[in-house]
C-alpha cells in the first residue's frame, strides 16, 4: 500500500507541476524546486516524462471542439479539487484523475519546457571532427563518428558520451560538478582536462591535467545525480592522476589503470591515429570512424593480434598495406569493404 501511495503522490505532483507550467515561465526558485523534485526520486522524472509525452500525443488534436470542452471540464474539476484540498488532508482518487486529465489536456507550456529540458546533442559523422564551446566556457573536442549530449542546470553540468570519443576541457566551477556518463561509468570533475572513449565494450578515460573521479553507475547510482551524491558521501573509488588512462569493462568490475603518453593519445585531433600494443579489433574500430571504405575482420583468429604504429586517419588502404606487410594477414576489397583474414584461410 505504501508503494501505491508513493506512486500516486508522484503522479499528483507531476500533474501539479504541469499545471503550474501552463500559467507561464517558472522563476529561478521554482526552477530549483522542480529540478530538486525531479532528482529526488527516479519515479518523479518518470511521472513527469509520461505527462509530457502524453501531452505531445494530444497536441495535434488540441484545437478540436471536443478536446477543448474536455480541457475546460478537467480544469474545472481540478480547481474544485484544489479548493476542497484545504478542508481534507487526503486527496481522493477522482482528484488525482482530474489533475492528470488537466495536466495532459491543458498544458501548452509543458511541451515547450520539456523541449528545453532535453539535452543538447552534438555529433560528428564519419571522418569529421568538431570543436564545441559550451555556455560556461568548457570546450569539447569530438572525434569522428561521435555523439555527446549536454544538459546544464543551476547545480550541475551533465554530459553523456553516446558513442565515439571526446576530449573535455572543463571550466572550473566548484559549485557545479561536471560529469560525463559513458557506458556504465561516470567521470566527475570540477575543472580539468580529460578524454572519454567508448570502444567496443570498454570505457577509456585519459586524464591530461587536474583530477577526476570515476564511478560505476549501477543500482542506486544509476543516474548521474545519484552518483554525484554518492561521490560527495565518500568511499573507495578510482581517482585518476594526470598521464594515466583508466580502462573499464562495461557490465564488469574489471578496471585497469596504466601510464600513457598524453601527446600521442591526443594525436587523433590532428588526424593521426597512434596505437601501442592494441588488439587488431580495437584498432579497426578506431580506423573505421574515419573510413569511407570500412575495414572488416572476417577471421576471428586475427582479432587479438597486437598492433603498434601511427596511421593517417581515413587511409584504410595504407593501413591494410601496413598490416599485411608485417603480420600473417591478407586483405581484399569487396563491395566497398576491405576484408581482413589470416593467411591461408
Amino acid at each position: 500500500m505504501k508503494g501505491a501511495a508513493s506512486a500516486n503522490d508522484c503522479i499528483d505532483q507531476a500533474s501539479g507541476w504541469c499545471l503550474r507550467l501552463s500559467e507561464g515561465p517558472l522563476d529561478n526558485d521554482e526552477l530549483d524546486q522542480l529540478q530538486a523534485w525531479l532528482d529526488a526520486d527516479p519515479r518523479n522524472t518518470e511521472a513527469f516524462e509520461n505527462a509530457a509525452r502524453a501531452w505531445q500525443a494530444f497536441e495535434q488534436a488540441g484545437s478540436s471542439p471536443g478536446l477543448v470542452r474536455l480541457r475546460r471540464d478537467a480544469l474545472e474539476s481540478y480547481s474544485r479539487g484544489q479548493a476542497k484540498r484545504w478542508h481534507s488532508p487526503a486527496r481522493p482518487s477522482w482528484l488525482v484523475r482530474a489533475t492528470i486529465a488537466a495536466c495532459l489536456l491543458v498544458v501548452v507550456g509543458v511541451g515547450l519546457w520539456w523541449s528545453a529540458w532535453q539535452p543538447d546533442s552534438y555529433r560528428t559523422g564519419l571522418g569529421e571532427r568538431q570543436m564545441v564551446m559550451l555556455d560556461d566556457g568548457s570546450q569539447l573536442s569530438l572525434d569522428a563518428d561521435t555523439r555527446v549530449d549536454v544538459r546544464y542546470g543551476r547545480h550541475r553540468r551533465e554530459l553523456w558520451l553516446r558513442q565515439g570519443r571526446a576530449r573535455f576541457q572543463v571550466a572550473h566551477d566548484s559549485l557545479r560538478p561536471f560529469s560525463v556518463s559513458a557506458g556504465d561509468r561516470l567521470v566527475v570533475a570540477t575543472g580539468t582536462e580529460f578524454s572519454v572513449e567508448l570502444l567496443q565494450r570498454e570505457v577509456h578515460v585519459v586524464l591530461y591535467e587536474g583530477s577526476v573521479e570515476v564511478l560505476a553507475r549501477n543500482g542506486r547510482n544509476a543516474e548521474p545525480a545519484q552518483a554525484v551524491q554518492a561521490l560527495k558521501a565518500g568511499g573507495a573509488r578510482p581517482r585518476l592522476l594526470p598521464g594515466r588512462e583508466l580502462v573499464a569493462t562495461v557490465d564488469s568490475t574489471e578496471t585497469r589503470i596504466h601510464q600513457v603518453d598524453t601527446r600521442r593519445s591526443r594525436a587523433w585531433e590532428s588526424g593521426q591515429l597512434v596505437f601501442n600494443d592494441e588488439p587488431l579489433s580495437a584498432v579497426v574500430a578506431r580506423m573505421n570512424r574515419y573510413a569511407a571504405q570500412p575495414l572488416v575482420i572476417v577471421d576471428a583468429s586475427i582479432e587479438g593480434m597486437r598492433i603498434s604504429g601511427t596511421f593517417a586517419a581515413g587511409d584504410s588502404d595504407a593501413f591494410a598495406e601496413g598490416v599485411t606487410g608485417v603480420f600473417p594477414v591478407q586483405a581484399r576489397a569487396q563491395d566497398g569493404l576491405i576484408l581482413l583474414q589470416g593467411v591461408g584461410d
